[in-house]
């Protein structure tokens, strides 16, 4: 017996010893095939991160800038342990974006998982195929065309607010323009008007502004991935205070409508009608009605799944539209001869009139339209992407390995001078058809690209043209800053540090009675 059971632990010591041989041969030929690719200088626990731990967070964007642009367009960092290998070039981006093998977002993603849980932006597998198939034909061109009111709606709204600030020196337009955009969502996704814009300060907004940078902090310094220590830090105590408002936000709203779908369904089987359908009036349906009717194979969301998509949309849906529409009100506010034809667009279109824009205006917005894309070239409102690389793959000269990440850096993609001649000038034209033609199909990605694509896209380009119509037509922007003086905040969503200065003034008469 005894000897038995030395022959058994010599037998499972020999096997731990293998298995650790195994996972230490694997990890060093690991870091060989990363380090062959060109980066910054690793170091022991931090890897390459030591020039962002001690830099200011205004800094941050400018400090990655030069790394970039040493070591572009293919080079690796070191997050800790874990290998990042960026990319800048387009023929670069596809071979990952046009992927379906390589959907999984970077681990970096489950920061996010206790704000967002498995939604459409974190989810992967089977439950984002399935989540996404389900979710598709919420965005449906009808549905969105029954939106287009709403964005007018609002739209009348921040114009009209705007006046007060006419005759100013100067006024940052960001917070107008963000909560404009978190009243669109709030009744877009969940059909609840929360008034955002009568409100002075929304403890939703300031809630996702801090989460947002407790999330690149953590993701920068390496000893607080752990979710333990995490939890015991004041930047993990302070995560927790805005989840309890934005967990919070979302789940009173949900369990309000579904309350309210039960008495409407109650009272449509007393009645052939509601009372706005007695009245020639088609309910407006929200995102969330429909996630709450939708099912796949008979199978609908849960309680949870319905809150992490309702999250999702709300960040997704409001965040990074406000970045866009406020990037291209400052561009228009630069450049007076952009802004006058896109003005003049509106002219022809509405000939001096106040109405609200249908589906058939926005179409008929072309330069408009240009101006947005344009925009988002220059400062897309999510300046990287990340993905997680489920087996092996060559891109350029280099064999990369599974298991590392994989970040395209929008920001410098769409900075490209193979494709964007001039790259740093303001130019709508870059997005005239047949110049586009001419470009690589990856060398302009604001929505990402491939097969997990923005869901949202259409929605978000309809929403920025009408309220960017709306300012057009009532008030003339002058910007106050110049490009080169502004300090961009790259988190999860690309911001100027201190907002967009305008002067704004009214266009005619007409608009000072809004």
């Amino acid at each position: 017996m005894e000897t038995f059971s030395l022959l058994l632990c010599g037998v499972i010591l020999l096997l731990s010893a293998l298995f650790l041989h195994s996972r230490n041969t694997k990890r060093a030929q690991f870091i060989r095939m990363i380090d062959q690719i060109p980066g910054p200088r690793a170091y022991p626990i931090i890897g390459s991160l030591l020039p962002f731990i001690f830099t200011k967070r205004s800094d941050m964007f400018e400090v990655g800038q030069k790394i970039i642009y040493k070591h572009s367009p293919i080079f690796r960092i070191w997050i800790g342990r874990l290998a990042d290998i960026n990319l800048t070039r387009p023929e670069h981006v596809e071979v990952v974006l046009s992927s379906s093998k390589h959907l999984d977002k970077a681990i970096m993603y489950t920061f996010l998982h206790r704000w967002l849980g498995t939604g459409l932006l974190t989810a992967t597998g089977q439950k984002w195929h399935s989540h996404r198939k389900m979710i598709t034909p919420t965005f449906h061109f009808k549905i969105l065309d029954s939106f287009v009111e709403v964005f007018s709606e609002k739209s009348e709204i921040l114009v009209s607010k705007l006046q007060k600030e006419v005759g100013s020196q100067g006024f940052d337009v960001y917070p107008y323009i963000t909560k404009c955009a978190l009243d669109i969502i709030c009744e877009t996704a969940m059909g609840t008007p929360i008034f955002a814009q009568d409100d002075g300060n929304s403890e939703y907004v300031k809630a996702v502004y801090d989460m947002s940078e407790i999330v690149v902090e953590r993701i920068l310094h390496p000893w607080l991935h752990p979710e333990f220590i995490f939890k015991l830090s004041a930047s993990g105590r302070r995560h927790d205070v805005c989840l309890k408002v934005l967990h919070g936000f979302t789940k009173k709203v949900i369990g309000e409508r579904k309350v309210q779908m039960l008495i409407n369904r109650e009272n449509s089987d007393q009645f052939s009608g509601s009372n706005d359908e007695a009245m020639g009036k088609k309910r407006r349906k929200a995102f969330l009605d429909l996630l709450l009717e939708v099912s796949l194979d008979g199978v609908k969301l849960t309680d949870e799944e319905l809150r992490e998509e309702v999250d999702t949309f709300m960040f997704e849906g409001h965040d990074t539209t406000s970045a866009g529409i406020c990037w291209a009100v400052y561009l228009l506010g630069l450049h007076p001869d952009v802004q006058e034809k896109a003005y003049q667009e509106q002219e022809s279109i509405f000939q001096g009139s106040d109405r609200s824009p249908t589906m058939k205006d926005l179409n008929e917005m072309k330069y408009l339209e240009r101006v947005i894309k344009e925009s988002l070239r220059l400062y897309p409102s999510v300046p990287v992407v990340s993905r997680r690389l489920n087996e092996d793959i060559e891109i350029g000269d280099y064999t990369i390995p599974a298991g590392c990440m994989l970040t395209i850096q929008i920001y410098n993609l769409h900075r490209n001078p193979d494709q964007f001649p001039d790259p740093e000038k303001f130019d709508p034209d870059n997005f005239l058809p047949e110049r586009a033609a001419k470009r690589h199909p990856y060398a302009y990605t604001p929505f990402s690209a491939g097969p997990r694509n923005c869901i949202g896209q259409k929605f978000a380009l309809l929403e920025e043209k009408t309220v960017l119509s709306y300012i057009l037509r009532h008030y003339e922007l002058r910007s106050l800053d110049k490009r080169e003086n502004i300090t961009l905040i790259s988190e999860l969503i690309l911001r100027p540090q201190g907002g967009i200065r305008l002067i704004i003034t009214p266009r005619n008469a007409g608009s000072s009675k809004m």
